[in-house]
This record gives structure tokens, C-alpha cells and sequence, in this order.
């Protein structure tokens, strides 16, 4: 038993994780033509076998669409169904039945070859499960009569959902494939369900949260439990149909409990309440008595229906006419919640074959809910997140502006003219190297610029600085005070650990100093840089040797506070150099298109005009080429413009790989891109471009799995000097260039000549 769970669970974890994706499962043979039925059992002999001999008659038997529910039932709960199994190719063959109301044997050859249920001697038993079933046929199965035994004390009796053969491993792929997107979307539900009920916990056990928990957790229940997979992963179907049966009654009493909070009207509030109350109290009690034998589980589900259809009406009937008065966020869950109850009814429809049989997407109403919740949540996290910068700027700005106070303070009582007269240089030298900072447009230069400066703001102070390199070392830039005494720490550090640890120690006292002055060891100054893509990390390490530090003639007076500046020092620098990187990457993303990752027209326009002086000045040819996707208007509305997009990545992708580094390739706008090519003589472009053409229609554009066929392009192409003599005009000759392209049937080269 637990090895067969631990299996299933393996292959459930396998479908879900991928594994499976390469495996095609063979959906079952149907057998729907054919079928017959018989009221009542037939007689057994005392070997416990039906007398065949009455079984078999033709005229015990009547033709049926499909074996459910025959006509002229009169309160009768015994029936059988027959059928000639069709001819099919399979290696082990299983008669597959999605749910049979209620319990049943099936017979091949005058033997028994599957039971579910048990049967007393009257052919009669209880409700055991809906599971699906699998029974194990012969390999000379063609043609031959499969007769099934059914008992129901249920309002259906028969078959139920899918019926047909196929091998017993590609019955496993196609119940885990009809699973997958219940148990996806289940454990999605389940996810949102423990999140709502931190939430909930943390903020005193507010009910919204909670009945939003209890919400996506029954829903999430009631998906895995009627998943066919369930089976898989323990084999009890009784016990999945508690759980789904207690889930589904849960449903509205946690949406009565959702609306409870957020009607504003009394009697309506009070409506409500007795809602969920009424399906609390049904659940308790329908489960109890199924528990305890008193009435049939599968008996309660019709009655629940009745009410669940009800309820659901009432609530719509007093919710409606309010939805104006919630919250926009509160109108998207009852929104949500109105296409899952709807989905609901749609299911409960096809269960009591008020309409076809077919699969009714419920998965899909949980998952829009699902997703409203979480979508919320990030909207309430931004919104924090928004509250807590412009706090931490509120705070950093009294802090800032107590420092100064109590720097003022300290320099009015404790000063001498020797640390005024030391402060006040440095922190010229310090103004000076912040604006020289903040003139800088990168890090690099930033950086060079603190490798010379950071000597003179630190001097008499012996110390090094050490900058993080792309492969996430330490790499020493400069240090100063050494003479011909080497450093004690190496050029390059691949770890933080092999330099000291971040001073924490902030003085402010002659005590303070005194403890400062007994220091011998190195004190650490990060400058920590934020960065757009990966948060805020020490850049960069400023090292100040503490002997130096006692040795120095401000150490009477000034230590405590020489190792209160340098912390701002390096804070100061730290957000100096902050605000370089985000500008540094505001300009790279102003040069870039989004969505395919080329250059944007705004770059190729300061290019171009740069590329056409270069040209100018050394008397080299230019080319220039200007593309067009042909027809993509007609492939967008066609295929969407999702898969318009994915043609455009496509399409720059082909032409990353088709140009030198030293070309520079951008998109012009919508489906228009322009190449310039330094030093490409008209001959050279056009060969190019008839590649590129070439490159094009052998690529197949791929959307979701699904291939939309192949692009083609038209190319203009023009160059300085062989088309004009003014290199600026190049894009001018190659749009006309382009437009014959075009005119001459497209997916061609035309080449704009000045002859």
C-alpha cells in the first residue's frame, strides 16, 4: 500500500515537474454504439454465476445510447448493460468508466473479471466511492460481450462521463493529463490559502483574510479530491469523496462569510449570515449522518444542490444592487466568485444531466480567483513598500538633520581650534570630491575619481580602497601612506572574509576616543551602492589602519569624531554612487528596445549622425539597410499580437547573429529595422542583406508550441559614396530603396543606385 502511494506520487510529481511532457498518452477508444440494457438482476446458480441461459435471450434485452438511466426506472435499483467490444490494437488492454452510480461487477466469457462494491445475495450494497474504474481485459477481448451487474439506490443509475479502452499505461498518462490543470491550479489556491491565513494571524484574525483562506482552501480541496488523479495518490475513493463532499458544502458558507464583512446593510448582513449558517449547519449534519451510517453520502449531494442553487441566487440578489458601494478590489473577488459560482452551477447541471456530458472548466473560476487575490496582495505590497521609502527618506532626513545638531553642539563645547581648523579643510576636500562624484557618468569613472581623491580626504590616515569586480572579488584600486611598506592584505580578494568586518563603532565621547586610541587593527568603511537589478551591496571597501589612526596628532581631540565623519563619509559616497548606477542604467534602457533588446531609433539617430562625420573624416564607405517584415499587419491580426511579438524576437535575433560587432543594428520602429555597416562597400551590404533575406525565410516562428510559418523581409539598401554624396541622405535612398522592395513583390534586395 505505501509503496503503491509512494509511486503515484513519483509519477504525479513527474507529470507536474515536466518529465512527462515527452510521453503521448493515446486517449481511450470509445465504445458508445452497441450498448443494451435489462431491468432488474438475473437468477445465479448456487456457484454463484448467472444463469446465462436467461441472461443471454434476446428478448431480455433493449437498446440504450448510453448505459445510464434507461427509461421506465419505477424506483428499480438493480440493472444490466452489455456490449460487443470493438477490434482495437493494444498491448494491455483496460475497459476504462470515468463513474459508475453505484457499485457494479462486470462479467466476460461467463466469468467475473471486476467488482467494485460489494454485493449481498440479493444483489443489492452501499455507496462505496465515485472512483473511476479500470478493468482488465483479455488479449482476445474483440468481439466479445462484456455484460456489467449495477446496483443505485441513487437518483442516476449507470455510467457516467467517459467510456472506452486503451492500454493500462496510457490510462495513467491520460488521468494525470486530465489532472494536471486541476492539481496546478489546486495547489496554486492552496498557496494563497496559507498566505491568507498568516495575514490573517498577523493582523488579530481578521475575517477577511480568514474567509478568504477558508474559501481558497475548500476550493483547492474540492479540485484535488474530484481530480481523477487523487486515486493515484491514495487509493481510497471514499475517503476523496468526504473530502470533496465537505469542501464543496464549505464553499458558501466562506463566500457568506466574504460578504458578510463588506455589505454595509443590515438586513442584508443578516440574510447573508443565515446563509452560511444554514450551509454550516448542513454540512456538519450531512457528513455526521453519512459517518455514522444513517443515510448515504452520495444522497446528500442532490439535496445540497437544491440549496447550493438557492443560496447562490440569493446572495447574487442581494449582492448586485450593493456592488457600487465596495471597494474595487472587493467588486473583483465578487466578480470572480460570480464566474466560479457559475461554473459551479454548470458542473452541477452535466452531474445531473441537465446538460451533456463534457468538462466543465471549474479549475478556471478558482484560478481566477486565485489570481484576483494574489494580484491584490501585490498591489497592497507596492503600496507598503511605497509607505516604507518615503518613511525610511522622512527618518534618514530627521536623523541627518539631528547629527547636525548634535555635530553643532559638539563642536560649540568640545571643539578646538586644531579639529575645527582639521574638519573644516576636509570637509572642503570632501565637498569637492562629491561634486566632482556627482559630475561623473559611471562607476568606473566614479571610481577612478576616489582612487586619487580618497588619499587627501584621509590623510594623515593610512588605509587602501578596494572595489568588487564583475566575478565578485575584491580588487585593490590605491593606497597611500605606505612608502616602500607593502600592504598587508593582497591585490585582489576573492571573499569578504579575508578583509575586516564593517566598523560598528560609532564614538562620541572622550571615552569613546580613548577606546578608539587603544585600537590596533583595521576599521572598514563599505560604500554600499543600490543597483536597479540586484538590490544594495558593498561596491566598494574603504580601509583605515587603526594604529595610524591612534598615531595621529587629532587623536586627543578629534578621534571620536574623525570615525563619526568617516561612517557619513562613506554613507555619502554610497548614495553618490547610488545615484550613478540608476543613471547609468536609465540611460542604457533609453538607448534599448524593450521587447526585442536592440537598439531604440533614439540611439540610431546620434549614431547615425556620428557614423556619417566618421565617414566624412577618414574617407570610408558607408551602408546602410532598412528592413521591413513583410505582411506583419496580416500575421498580427491572424495570430494575435502576442505571437507578433514573439516574431519580432525572432526576427532580432536573426539579425544579432547575422552582423559583426562593429555594425549596429537597431529596430527603427514597429516591424521596421535599420542596420548601419561602417566600412561596407554597396556590393558587401547587398550580399548581406540578400543573406539576411535568406536567413529569414528558413527560420519558423514558434508561439506556444505551435509554428507560424516562416518571415520574409524586404531590404533597401544604400551607401556613401556609390549612392549619393552626402552620407546623411542614406536613409532617405534606402526607404525609397526599400518602397521598390516592396512594389517588386517583396522578400527581395533592392539596392538604391546614383546612376
Amino acid at each position: 500500500m505505501a509503496t503503491s502511494c509512494l509511486s503515484s506520487l513519483i509519477i504525479v510529481f513527474g507529470i507536474l515537474c515536466g518529465f512527462g511532457s515527452a510521453a503521448a498518452a493515446v486517449g481511450p477508444q470509445p465504445v458508445t454504439e452497441g450498448w443494451e440494457y435489462h431491468w432488474g438482476d438475473f437468477p445465479f446458480t448456487a456457484e454463484g454465476v448467472p444463469d446465462w441461459s436467461v441472461a443471454q435471450q434476446p428478448e431480455q434485452w433493449h437498446s440504450i445510447d448510453f448505459p445510464a438511466n434507461p427509461p421506465g426506472r419505477d424506483d428499480r435499483d438493480q440493472v444490466w448493460y452489455r456490449v460487443n467490444l470493438p477490434a482495437g490494437d493494444w498491448q494491455v488492454p483496460v475497459f476504462y468508466i470515468l463513474s459508475v452510480d453505484l457499485i457494479v461487477q462486470a462479467w466476460l466469457d461467463g466469468e467475473k473479471i471486476y467488482q467494485y462494491g460489494t454485493f449481498d445475495r440479493n444483489g443489492r450494497g452501499k455507496f462505496e466511492g465515485w472512483p473511476w474504474h479500470e478493468i482488465p481485459l483479455p488479449g482476445d477481448y474483440e468481439n466479445k460481450t462484456l455484460y456489467f451487474r449495477v446496483f443505485s439506490d441513487y437518483k442516476d443509475i449507470g455510467f457516467w462521463g467517459e467510456i472506452g479502452i486503451l492500454d493500462h499505461s496510457s490510462l495513467i498518462l491520460h488521468i494525470l493529463e486530465n489532472s494536471l490543470e486541476a492539481l496546478f491550479v489546486a495547489t496554486f489556491s492552496l498557496l494563497v490559502a496559507l498566505l491568507a491565513l498568516i495575514f490573517s494571524l498577523l493582523q488579530g484574525g481578521k475575517k477577511t483574510f480568514s474567509s478568504i483562506a477558508l474559501f481558497a482552501l475548500a476550493s483547492s480541496v474540492m479540485l484535488v479530491a474530484e481530480s481523477p488523479a487523487s486515486q493515484l495518490i491514495i487509493p481510497h475513493a471514499l475517503l476523496w469523496n468526504y473530502l470533496a463532499a465537505g469542501s464543496y458544502y464549505l464553499l458558501p458558507v466562506a463566500l457568506g462569510l466574504m460578504l458578510d464583512q463588506w455589505l454595509s446593510s443590515r438586513p442584508s448582513r443578516l440574510a447573508i449570515s443565515l446563509i452560511w449558517k444554514l450551509h454550516l449547519g448542513y454540512m456538519v449534519g450531512a457528513l455526521g449522518l453519512a459517518l455514522a451510517g444513517i443515510v448515504s453520502l452520495s444522497s446528500t449531494f442532490p439535496v445540497f444542490d437544491v440549496l447550493l442553487l438557492i443560496s447562490l441566487s440569493a446572495m447574487g440578489i442581494l449582492t448586485v444592487p450593493r456592488l457600487r458601494s465596495f471597494t474595487g478590489e472587493q467588486q473583483v473577488l465578487v466578480l470572480v466568485c460570480g464566474v466560479f459560482g457559475a461554473l459551479l452551477v454548470a458542473d452541477m447541471a452535466v452531474a445531473h444531466t441537465v446538460l451533456p456530458w463534457g468538462q466543465v472548466p471549474v479549475s478556471f473560476g478558482l484560478f481566477a480567483f486565485t489570481l484576483a487575490v494574489v494580484l491584490i496582495s501585490l498591489r497592497h505590497y507596492a503600496g507598503t513598500q511605497k509607505a516604507l521609502q518615503e518613511l525610511t527618506v522622512t527618518l534618514e532626513q530627521q536623523v541627518a538633520n539631528r547629527t547636525e545638531k548634535a555635530e553643532t553642539l559638539l563642536r560649540r563645547e568640545r571643539a578646538r581650534t586644531g579639529l575645527l581648523a582639521f574638519e573644516n579643510e576636509k570637509s572642503q576636500v570632501f565637498a569637492g570630491i562629491v561634486a566632482e562624484l556627482q559630475a561623473c557618468v559611471g562607476l568606473n569613472q566614479a571610481f577612478q575619481l576616489l582612487s586619487k581623491a580618497m588619499p587627501r580626504l584621509c590623510s594623515p590616515l593610512r588605509g587602501m580602497i578596494y572595489r568588487q569586480t564583475a566575478g565578485s572579488s575584491y580588487e585593490r584600486l590605491v593606497h597611500w601612506g605606505y612608502g616602500v611598506e607593502p600592504p598587508e592584505f593582497p591585490p585582489v580578494n576573492t571573499t569578504l572574509d579575508k578583509l575586516p568586518d564593517p566598523a560598528q563603532m560609532v564614538p562620541g565621547s572622550v571615552e569613546d576616543a580613548d577606546a578608539v586610541r587603544s585600537l590596533q587593527g583595521w576599521l572598514c568603511f563599505p560604500f554600499n551602492v543600490e543597483f536597479a537589478s540586484h538590490g544594495t551591496g558593498p561596491e566598494g571597501l574603504l580601509l583605515l589602519d587603526g594604529r595610524s589612526i591612534s598615531n595621529s596628532i587629532y587623536t586627543e581631540y578629534g578621534t571620536a569624531r574623525l570615525m563619526s565623519s568617516m561612517n557619513l563619509v562613506a554613507e555619502r559616497i554610497g548614495i553618490t554612487l547610488s545615484g550613478i548606477s540608476l543613471r547609468e542604467d536609465l540611460q542604457r534602457l533609453s538607448y534599448e528596445d524593450a521587447l526585442t533588446g536592440l537598439k531604440n531609433r533614439r540611439y540610431f539617430d546620434q549614431l547615425f549622425l556620428h557614423e556619417t562625420a566618421v565617414a566624412l573624416r577618414n574617407n570610408l564607405p558607408l551602408s546602410l539597410m532598412l528592413m521591413d517584415i513583410d505582411h506583419f499587419k496580416h500575421f498580427n491580426d491572424t495570430h494575435g499580437h502576442e505571437a507578433g511579438d514573439m516574431a519580432l524576437k525572432a526576427f532580432a535575433s536573426i539579425l544579432k547573429s547575422r552582423f559583426r560587432g562593429s555594425d549596429i543594428v537597431c529596430r527603427y520602429g514597429g516591424e521596421e529595422f535599420v542596420v548601419i555597416l561602417p566600412g561596407s562597400d554597396l556590393a558587401g551590404a547587398k550580399e548581406r542583406a540578400e543573406e539576411l533575406c535568406e536567413s529569414a525565410r528558413r527560420e519558423s516562428v514558434v508561439f506556444e508550441g505551435n509554428s507560424l510559418g516562416h518571415l520574409t523581409v524586404s531590404i533597401g539598401v544604400a551607401n556613401w559614396p556609390e549612392s549619393t554624396d552626402a552620407p546623411g541622405q542614406l536613409l532617405k535612398l534606402a526607404d525609397e530603396a526599400l518602397y521598390r522592395a516592396k512594389a517588386s513583390g517583396r522578400d527581395n534586395v533592392a539596392v538604391f543606385s546614383e546612376s
